[in-house]
């Protein structure tokens, strides 16, 4: 479990010790589909802030499927390159970092234009900018894209209807242009939302 202080639940979390227990549901929604690449196809993991750590165990299970080309670039804000290494157990890394201090000075989008990458099968996860440019890229280079969502929960069923976004099917619960996150997602075919 990865997660970074935020509030008061994520707060709470961080002063649990090893042998403490926490009641928790889940694992709620859809994650990534793997079966869409084929093991000569080249993956694109594209991963920014919080959204790194979901593109470690991707690209573990696709090496496992037999993907030999992935490639990831993870975007950070600074030179804290979590899970950097740990990514590089399975993919070829490009790095991106706002202020400069490691690989590429700005964001993702500028490491894959700047090295030129391209791919098969796009999987992305980060901030929703980030989000929509790998969106924008993917559909603009007609490369299936596949993007994970993060959006506040309440109730992490999709009763409450807290975490929508808008689609453009219609929502069989709501009947209107919104998928739930935490029930139809939270990952979406690029061209679905």
């Amino acid at each position: 479990i990865v997660y970074r202080v935020e509030r008061e639940g994520t707060a709470i979390l961080s002063k649990m010790v090893a042998g403490q227990t926490i009641d928790t549901m889940g694992p709620q929604g859809n994650g990534f589909d793997i079966s869409v690449i084929e093991a000569g196809q080249k993956a694109l993991l594209v991963g920014g802030g919080i959204g790194v750590p979901p593109m470690v165990e991707l690209a573990k299970e696709l090496k496992k499927q037999g993907v030999t080309e992935i490639i990831s670039v993870i975007g950070y804000r600074d030179g804290n390159l979590f899970l950097k290494e740990e990514l590089e157990k399975y993919s070829q890394v490009y790095v991106a970092t706002e202020d400069g201090s490691a690989g590429v000075k700005g964001n993702v989008m500028n490491a894959i234009q700047e090295y030129g990458l391209k791919a098969d099968v796009i999987y992305s996860c980060g901030p929703k900018p980030m989000l929509r440019a790998v969106k924008e890229f993917g559909l603009s280079h007609e490369i299936e894209t596949q993007i994970s969502l993060e959006e506040k929960m309440a109730c992490g069923i999709g009763a409450c209807l807290a975490c929508v976004c808008k689609s453009k099917d219609i929502d069989e619960h709501s009947h209107v242009h919104n998928k739930r996150i935490c029930k139809d997602g939270p990952v979406f075919a690029a061209e679905e939302v």
